[in-house]
């Protein structure tokens, strides 16, 4: 799979939800590796979690169903919690609106396999989250 670059720098949405730390411990990582050479859009289910990923250095950032729905369309690759992707999930912060337009996003989504939901998956071997954020962002250069 390769990256649509129509513009100056690809641009990358970190959504995330509760605190914002997955999508900030993510944004970090992904300056780490390229540096300003991509646009980061910090998508928050909520005001606290766009805030925390906006600190993590994202370049831009908005908050809520309707925001994270019309950036969706506009984005490359998407990085985020695997449970963004399943209604009410995240203490019902991800609506069943959010998850149909991540799901129906026509973008690279790679999702980190973490969840406080119950959800159990089978043959995954669970590892430390810098361990799997390291994944996702090997997986992002991959696709450029």
């Amino acid at each position: 799979m390769t990256l649509r670059f129509n513009k100056t720098a690809p641009i990358v949405a970190v959504l995330d939800g509760q605190g914002g730390g997955i999508g900030a411990a993510v944004i970090k990582e992904i300056r780490r590796e390229f540096q300003e050479s991509l646009e980061i859009w910090a998508l928050g289910a909520n005001s606290t979690a766009t805030e925390t990923m906006m600190r993590a250095r994202a370049n831009r950032g908005a908050t809520g169903e309707n925001a994270i729905k019309v950036c969706l369309a506009k984005v490359d690759a998407l990085v985020a919690p695997m449970a963004v992707g399943w209604a009410n999930s995240m203490m019902g912060e991800i609506s069943p609106a959010i998850a149909e337009a991540v799901m129906g996003a026509d973008v690279a989504k790679i999702f980190i396999p973490l969840s406080q939901e119950k959800v159990i998956l089978a043959g995954f071997q669970s590892e430390p989250l810098p361990h799997l954020v390291a994944k996702a962002v090997e997986i992002l250069k991959s696709l450029r």
